[in-house]
């Protein structure tokens, strides 16, 4: 069917308004224009696309091939969102304004199109798509067996408009690294020579948009566990496992101050080595609430709230260990495995109902990674449990502050936990809450998952800046007052990148030290 053809079917079909964004080389920046299109259920928004450039503007730079889901070129970002255009409805786009975008974090070579070539020069190298035959099908080399998914890559380039790190390093494109790591089995390339698989964060965006479900979060821990039995490990990774192992915790503190953020909670926190009855809830505190002067203040505030509420709880203290999913993931398969093996020994001590935590990585450790292993517990992360206790609480103080939450990765995209954090925070009296542009699913990282956290010396050296400064600029751009945040990751990274970017003026606090002081304790109470 000719293209003349394929839109005459759509003449008696609905119309929908799209505003398309417009750049041509010699434009200083890009604007946008409004076009109307007929559609009915079986028309893609690349057949849109091409509807506008043969009834109305000629010049429209789109690019496409199959129409059918098999070669990935036509690649676009509607309402922020990368897109096969063949594989997207019309019909099925979102109510109201629908703004049709170039994938980002690649050369603009006109309106909707961008360069992948330096993409694909980075690809080529590495044996993962050899010339193509002349059926023109690519057949990747074989791999391990968490490289066989790369059979199904398009080479489309949504994961690298999606990639948060590819928007702060352009010579980074996750399709080109995972390339990279199936030529480690092909030809014995030695890709733990490069650090470029260190600079993942495993925040899963890229899973998020790519239609063949290639899952980077599985790939990376598995090349990087190569790279870890190797010895080719960044010192400062390196220094962390060794505290993990020796210490039970990553900062290597000593575990009998575990606890010692207690004395000043004001209210009695029961450490169940001392006290070893039956508890419902068990409070565990991870590492950077145990230690870390800015995580110990919001474990005061969580411990004040519990009491309050008259919950019944109580932590390891000394005993307690990280769970240690960030070291599984920097490729430390072997430590998280002892650690688990420890911490489930300690756990099969005490009598509780259910493990309440507010780290998302340690959340996902013990939902995800523990039962595989056959140890199941009931779990929530604290979001999860306070939300449904809102209504309980007794409200002293109106905070009157404009409020902007940042989704940690692994509550969010890995874990699909988006309304318990908002429902708090719309919950205290006097707090706006207003969104960043890039939120819930589509939600920017912080940097520190994956082993990041602990790798600011090696990735400083390749990023234009840290996602976390690019994440404080975005917050800061709402108007916000207070970007709140409920990982213990993000209150120091987000507080030295507010310093960095010269947005001090933007308070960073965790979402349980806004409901601490809106009951009337903590800051300013």
């Amino acid at each position: 069917m000719s293209a003349v053809e394929q839109l005459a079917e759509t003449e008696a079909g609905q119309t929908r308004t799209l505003r398309v964004s417009r750049w041509k080389p010699g434009d200083t920046l890009p604007h946008y224009e409004e076009f109307t299109v007929s559609y009915d259920e079986r028309t893609a928004l690349v057949e849109a696309l091409r509807q506008i450039r043969l009834r109305e503007d000629p010049s429209l730079m789109i690019r496409h091939s199959c129409l059918h889901g098999s070669c990935g070129t036509c690649g676009v970002r509607v309402n922020g969102r990368e897109v096969l255009g063949c594989l997207t409805q019309v019909a099925d786009l979102p109510p109201g304004p629908v703004t049709v975008e170039p994938l980002e974090n690649a050369p603009l070579l006109g309106d909707l199109v961008v360069d992948m070539a330096p993409a694909y020069r980075r690809i080529e190298p590495a044996g993962l798509f050899p010339v193509r035959p002349t059926d023109g099908v690519s057949r990747p080399a074989p791999g391990v067996k968490q490289l066989t998914q790369f059979q199904d890559c398009l080479e489309c380039g949504l994961c690298a408009s999606a990639c948060p790190v590819s928007s702060v390093d352009p010579g980074f494109f996750p399709a080109a690294l995972w390339a990279a790591a199936a030529a480690v089995e092909q030809r014995g390339a030695n890709l733990s020579e490069d650090d470029a698989l260190w600079l993942c964060t495993t925040c899963a965006n890229c899973l998020r948009v790519c239609p063949e479900g290639i899952d980077m979060t599985q790939v990376m821990p598995a090349i990087r566990e190569v790279a870890v039995g190797d010895g080719r490990v960044p010192a400062e990774l390196q220094d962390v496992f060794e505290k993990s192992f020796r210490y039970g915790n990553c900062l290597g503190e000593n575990p009998r101050r575990r606890h010692a953020w207690t004395r000043d909670a004001g209210v009695d926190v029961r450490v169940l080595p001392n006290d070893p009855a039956p508890v419902d809830v068990l409070f565990y505190v991870e590492d950077y609430w145990s230690y870390h002067p800015r995580g110990q203040t919001a474990a005061r505030a969580f411990a004040r709230i519990l009491s309050t509420l008259g919950v019944d709880f109580g932590i390891l203290g000394p005993e307690e260990k990280t769970l240690g999913d960030s070291q599984r993931l920097a490729g430390e398969k072997g430590l998280f495995e002892a650690l688990m093996d420890d911490v489930v020994a300690t756990l099969g001590r005490y009598q509780f109902n259910r493990i309440v935590t507010p780290d998302p990585h340690g959340f996902n450790a013990l939902v995800k990674e523990y039962p595989k292993r056959g140890h199941q517990y009931q779990v929530l992360h604290y979001t999860q449990f306070l939300a449904p206790l809102v209504d309980r609480i007794d409200w002293k103080k109106r905070l009157d502050v404009t409020v902007t939450f940042h989704d940690p990765c692994y509550l969010g995209r890995h874990n699909g936990e988006y309304d318990a954090p908002r429902r708090l925070l719309q919950a205290i009296p006097g707090v706006r809450l207003v969104e960043m542009g890039r939120c819930r699913e589509n939600g920017y990282c912080c940097g520190g998952g994956g082993g990041g956290m602990w790798l600011d010396s090696l990735t400083k050296d390749y990023m234009s800046e840290r996602l976390s400064e690019r994440r404080v600029r975005e917050a800061a751009a709402t108007g916000a007052d207070v970007l709140a945040v409920c990982c213990p990751y993000e209150v120091s990274l987000f507080e030295d990148a507010a310093k960095s970017t010269g947005n001090d003026h933007l308070a960073v606090r965790d979402i349980v030290e806004l409901i601490d002081e809106a009951m009337g304790n903590g800051a300013g109470a």
